[in-house]
């Protein structure tokens, strides 16, 4: 089974890379597939890294993302990193140069977000608020990590990237990727647990 998720993992790098060569040589549905394929991960990502304090640069951000990766398409080098790491390190360094831009020092946590969770329809009504509530909670205890720990982190466990990727986005070393998720993490637990505690 995993040598069967290895393959699959494989076959998308590959097709992502022939996507964009293809998007090279003028075929523009190559890039809409491309864009399908990672648009609500790269804007979840911008989103998430800019914090509720900046969240109406997102859409802004997310547009310059995908025209950089369309413009430097031959620019990209699957020897050196998967697509995703590739789109992630542009989205990222869009984020930072808005931070300078604004000259942002500290973002404060998150109030929102709560309200774009659906709950599940064959829930309780009490199941539903609460799953709302919990909702709120971490999405609060998320956006209040500091930055390097919350890009991390999303990469991690929202766009689904591996540490040797979440590495090469941001520019240190996999065991400091590693340290910071594993903060992160810690920070979360202590996060939620607090809350709940709150509500004893």
């Amino acid at each position: 089974m995993q040598r069967i998720g290895l393959a699959l993992m494989e076959l998308d790098a590959a097709d992502d890379a022939d996507l964009l060569r293809a998007h090279g040589a003028g075929d523009p549905q190559a890039f809409a597939r491309l864009y399908d394929r990672y648009d609500r991960p790269c804007f979840q990502f911008i989103r998430r890294l800019l914090g509720p304090a900046h969240s109406d640069a997102a859409e802004d951000l997310h547009q310059e993302t995908w025209i950089a990766i369309s413009k430097n398409a031959a620019a990209f080098d699957p020897a050196r990193a998967s697509f995703p790491a590739w789109l992630f390190t542009v989205a990222r360094h869009k984020a930072f140069d808005h931070f300078r831009r604004q000259k942002v020092t500290v973002l404060a946590p998150a109030q929102e977000d709560a309200a774009m969770m659906v709950p599940d329809p064959g829930q309780s009504p009490l199941e539903a608020v609460q799953s709302r509530e919990l909702a709120q909670e971490i999405v609060t205890a998320v956006e209040a990590l500091p930055l390097e720990q919350r890009g991390v982190f999303v990469m991690f466990a929202q766009a689904g990237l591996s540490l040797d990727e979440i590495a090469q986005v941001t520019g240190v070393t996999v065991e400091t990727a590693k340290s910071r998720l594993r903060y992160a993490r810690a920070k979360l637990r202590q996060a939620l647990a607090g809350e709940r505690s709150a509500h004893v």
